[in-house]
């Protein structure tokens, strides 16, 4: 079993690589993806592989800082896309070490750009 510092680093090089499916595989099948700022929430694989796949550009994140403990771990990234650089900061909590929530915070305003995938509001 990987340990949570490891799942979380192997679940960006995975989202990076493009690789869907070995994406997949970190997850719960109960996941939830929430970003508070904007009130988005994706629930379960499918849709999420479905948000990160067709998410609009070309990008790329890069770890910045990731501290574990237990089932849960926080990073900081630098979120590449196109010419600009975000910060993310992303709460995950583990759930039979797999990722079952995420709670996606950017620091910067932002409007979501259009989504191919359904998103709810909360």
């Amino acid at each position: 079993m990987a340990s949570t510092h490891d799942l979380i680093t192997r679940h960006w090089a995975l989202a990076n690589a493009r690789d869907w499916a070995a994406f997949a595989s970190t997850l719960h099948p109960g996941l939830e993806y929430r970003v508070p700022q904007t009130r988005e929430l994706i629930r379960g694989i499918d849709a999420f592989v479905a948000f990160y796949a067709t998410y609009p550009g070309d990008w790329t994140v890069t770890i910045t800082r990731l501290i574990a403990d237990g089932d849960s771990a926080v990073t900081s990234t630098a979120f590449h896309v196109e010419q600009h650089t975000l910060t993310g900061i992303a709460f995950f909590t583990l759930k039979d070490s797999l990722i079952w929530r995420i709670d996606d915070w950017w620091p910067e305003d932002y409007s979501p750009p259009p989504r191919q995938v359904a998103v709810e509001r909360y």
